[in-house]
């Protein structure tokens, strides 16, 4: 995996975020961010099964929205939800078809843990290809937001 981040960075933030999947995935998203709970954007996903038989690729548009946020003594938690259209284009069927995005988000972190849980949903009339997600990042040392941690 190249980066991963949220949805939604900050108001009239910009994200660009590239996703390797070891050959049976690569994305590449880029969204603007009006406001701090939302961004719109696109993307672009190709999905090859591991034996190279079926191959999809998605182009999108869609919404980010923070659903909840709670800001806690030394820690932060987050709810994001997201939607959008595009189409596919896939080796098993023939032509484009419309396609649909949903999923979530719920995220947690302090000054030296992170940890997410993510669902991502791309459908048709013609496949369904769910992508879930756990992460869990953990620094050596706590560190302010704005700095990389290391030993003071």
């Amino acid at each position: 995996m190249f980066a991963t981040a949220k949805p939604i960075a900050f108001a009239k933030g910009k994200t660009l975020m590239l996703e390797y999947g070891a050959g049976t995935m690569n994305e590449v998203q880029l969204f603007y961010a009006p406001r701090y709970w939302a961004s719109v954007g696109g993307g672009w996903l190709e999905l090859s099964s591991e034996d190279g038989q079926k191959q999809r690729r998605i182009t999108y548009l869609r919404g980010n929205l923070l659903a909840k946020r709670w800001n806690l003594p030394g820690a932060q938690a987050n709810v994001f939800v997201w939607g959008g259209l595009g189409h596919a284009t896939g080796n098993d069927f023939a032509g484009r078809t419309l396609a649909r995005n949903v999923g979530f988000q719920v995220d947690y972190e302090t000054r030296r843990v992170y940890s997410a849980l993510r669902s991502d949903l791309q459908e048709s009339d013609r496949f369904s290809h769910r992508i879930d997600t756990l992460q869990l990042g953990l620094a050596p040392y706590e560190h302010d937001y704005d700095t990389l941690a290391r030993a003071r």
